[in-house]
């Protein structure tokens, strides 16, 4: 149907698309549901990580009804996302498709190296989501290919994790995102500054033989300047404290 359609899209929870509907944003000329194909519902897991569908809801992460390779983590995070009744309908392989810069998973599963799972009408494809994510709302799908699942690698019980999103109140869109991901059997460490004018910026960070400490908001000012931050002196100061207050709530005691 995407091939034959030029003008389609795809619907699954509506948690993003039907906002865009509704401002007029988003025009299409057909809408594909999604939601009730269980091939896109499925999940799986390994001894290096775990494979969640693309129509799997926030909700069912928050209450851990899917495999969850970071130890808890990705529950938190969902738990977090706008509200119980947006959670129970929104699905994390929209957020990811959609690509709103201010989209909790964007930023949480940039940090943690994930893969997305691609299906076109004649091929698959699988590709990093940094490398999927090509800027605001753009993103590497063609017309007739479909995101069905996203792929999420096993951290060690060791590991370390920090999300934090600055917002008016809950549900609106967040201003700054920050995300540290840090695990020491692996060397594994990142830090994602999100909800950005574009795709998330992320930091491959040394990993030494010590577990790091928290950044001070003036080292976080200097990341965001390595990251080449494009933003006014306000801008980058709240990106700051997001990533302050995400490596505190990975490094603390």
């Amino acid at each position: 149907m995407l091939a034959a359609e030029p003008g389609a899209r795809v619907l699954a929870g509506g948690q993003t698309l039907g906002p865009i509907l509704n401002l007029r944003l988003a025009q299409p000329v057909l809408l594909i549901d999604i939601a009730r194909i269980p091939e896109l519902a499925t999940v799986g897991e390994g001894a290096d990580g775990a494979t969640i569908g693309a129509t799997v809801t926030h909700a069912a992460i928050e209450d851990g009804r899917v495999p969850d390779p970071t130890g808890g983590f990705l529950a938190r995070v969902a738990r977090g996302i706008a509200y119980r009744a947006v959670r129970t309908r929104g699905t994390i392989g929209g957020s990811l498709a959609h690509a709103d810069p201010a989209a909790d998973w964007l930023s949480c599963l940039s940090a943690l190296g994930a893969q997305v799972s691609i299906a076109g009408a004649v091929a698959t494809r699988s590709l990093a989501l940094d490398t999927f994510v090509r800027g605001t709302m753009e993103t590497a799908l063609a017309r007739d290919e479909l995101l069905t699942a996203v792929r999420i690698p096993r951290f060690s019980p060791r590991a370390r994790f920090g999300f934090h999103k600055i917002c008016r109140k809950t549900g609106e869109f967040a201003e700054a995102i920050g995300v540290v991901a840090y695990d020491p059997e692996s060397a594994f460490y990142r830090a994602v500054a999100g909800a950005t004018d574009g795709r998330p910026l992320i930091l491959e960070m040394r990993a030494g033989p010590r577990a790091p400490k928290a950044f001070t908001v003036a080292e976080a000012e200097h990341m965001l300047r390595s990251m080449r931050f494009n933003g006014d002196a306000y801008d980058c100061k709240l990106h700051a404290v997001a990533l302050r207050r995400a490596s505190e709530l990975a490094f603390a005691p």
